[in-house]
């Protein structure tokens, strides 16, 4: 894997990440603001020409992912 590529993975793993982060504090403080603007921001980027320039995983997937796994959560 070259050094650009890793660097690109790099990117949604971490917007992942900061998603997954925001969900479980969203679920635990539903009118934290900050968590509200993170998801809002996260969304945003998975839907842009950016992210499909990074990848090819589907973001609408990797979102339902995610919320399923914060939701599954106890």
């Amino acid at each position: 894997m070259d050094f650009y590529t890793e660097l690109a993975n790099a990117i949604v793993i971490q917007a992942a990440k900061d998603y997954r982060k925001a969900l479980k504090t969203l679920k635990h403080y539903p009118l934290y603001e900050p968590a509200k603007a993170m998801i809002a921001e996260v969304e945003e980027f998975f839907r842009s020409e950016w992210y499909r320039t990074l990848t090819s995983v589907d973001a609408e997937m990797l979102m339902r992912k995610i919320r399923r796994e914060i939701n599954d959560c106890a």
